[in-house]
């Protein structure tokens, strides 16, 4: 078969490895529009679900992954000077460099044909392609040269937000809240690497203007920033990768659906197929795990119509409590000025529980502020890695310590 991946983020890339995998026979090419090794963004976070599911899929690849990645198994909230902590739920994170260096290498050594610097003009140039896989991002250019084939719609949210890098490197996933005489910001801090941290600012659309972030240059927004939060900073600074625009890049969150997820022979993946907002982590998740399952179909039948179906019914159904949460978590951060009033202890509980869950938990949370009871949580968190992990301990990669897993997973 002749594939053509347009776009060589982690849903292509790993995709193409999987096909190759599957089949050495096939013809896999990947457009990519940027330059080798450039790309934008900071670290990704992802959970040990999905690490043992590219242990099963590509065990070269996931050793690579989980050396280059690093654990964290506390969350703290800093709001008013105070700090609350909430144990568990501990993920991981790499730098988005990093794993696309990863994918790129294995599927360049498996015979994947990456085209760097490679624009498409239209999708009549693919002309030769039995199947052609749209994972070029919400900006879809292959899924808006298809028209209106996919019933695409965008929910814009309220909420502006910036993806920023700092010097600060952060023991525990951080957030942050602010305020200033215009309003509260707040930001999502958490190391990827040695010495560097993702930090996604956000705030309400009045904050953003009565700070004058409508008008400042790059430079300026990112010292404005510093200044905000000089004690959860402690003196590092803010980085912006695109140092190519007049205007600090601000967004505002785009929830992305589809109506269909292929026509003929394009099919959508990754976020040219749905996005999931960003304060739950699952954006690359979500990636890979479409390019195992539209990799999977593949293998499953000749008929390229129907492996296309099986993927999207079954991705469509996998999404639908992840895009719930989603929704519930991005609700929770437009409505941060109505919940700041609480006790500091109530609102952290509230942040983390925004996803929905039991009320019978918060006496628990509460007691777990005290150290003794935070070191047996983590303690039993690690007794449930060990069984997950097949009863073989390995340690992780937390400040500097490698994360290996055991044999079980290879």
């Amino acid at each position: 078969m002749r594939i053509v991946c347009v776009g060589g983020g982690p849903a292509g890339l790993y995709f193409a490895i999987l096909a190759k995998l599957a089949n050495r026979g096939h013809d896999i090419t990947l457009l990519e529009r940027n330059p080798a090794g450039v790309t934008y963004g900071w670290g990704v976070v992802f959970w040990e679900d999905l690490l043992e599911s590219l242990y099963r899929s590509d065990p070269e690849s996931a050793r690579e992954i989980a050396e280059a990645a690093v654990r964290w198994d506390q969350q703290e909230v800093h709001i008013r000077g105070q700090t609350a902590l909430h144990i568990g739920g501990y993920g991981f994170s790499i730098g988005r460099d990093r794993l696309l260096e990863i994918l790129t290498r294995r599927a360049v050594s498996l015979g994947v044909d990456i085209q760097f610097q490679r624009e498409l003009g239209d999708v009549s140039e693919l002309a030769d392609a039995d199947l052609i896989v749209a994972c070029d991002g919400a900006n879809s250019t292959v899924r808006r040269l298809q028209g209106a084939h996919f019933q695409t719609n965008v929910e814009v949210g309220r909420n502006k937000y910036i993806w920023l890098g700092t010097d600060k490197v952060f023991d525990a996933f951080t957030f942050a809240f602010e305020e200033t005489a215009a309003g509260w910001l707040w930001f999502h801090g958490y190391r990827f690497c040695g010495d560097a941290s993702t930090c996604i600012v956000e705030c309400p659309q009045e904050t953003w203007e009565g700070l004058g972030f409508d008008t400042l240059g790059p430079d300026e927004t990112l010292r404005r920033l510093e200044g905000i939060f000089p004690r959860q900073l402690a003196g590092h600074s803010l980085f912006n990768q695109r140092r190519d625009l007049d205007k600090a890049p601000w967004l505002n969150f785009r929830r992305l659906t589809n109506e269909r997820w292929y026509h003929d022979k394009v099919v959508l993946m990754g976020d040219a197929a749905h996005t999931t907002h960003f304060t739950i982590g699952s954006g690359t998740k979500l990636a890979i795990q479409d390019a195992i399952g539209l990799a999977g179909k593949l293998g499953e039948t000749q008929d390229l119509q129907a492996a296309l179906k099986a993927y999207e019914e079954e991705r469509r159904t996998a999404l639908l409590p992840i895009q719930d949460k989603a929704r519930s978590s991005a609700e929770w951060f437009e409505n941060v000025p109505s919940y700041v009033g609480q006790p500091t202890i109530r609102f952290a509980y509230s942040l983390f529980n925004r996803r929905g869950g039991t009320s019978w938990y918060y006496p628990f949370y509460l007691a777990s502020q005290t150290a003794a009871l935070r070191g047996l949580v983590r303690s039993l968190h690690s007794a449930r890695r060990w069984v997950r992990q097949g009863g073989t301990w390995a340690p992780s990669r937390r400040m500097g310590t490698e994360l290996r897993l055991p044999s079980s997973f290879r």
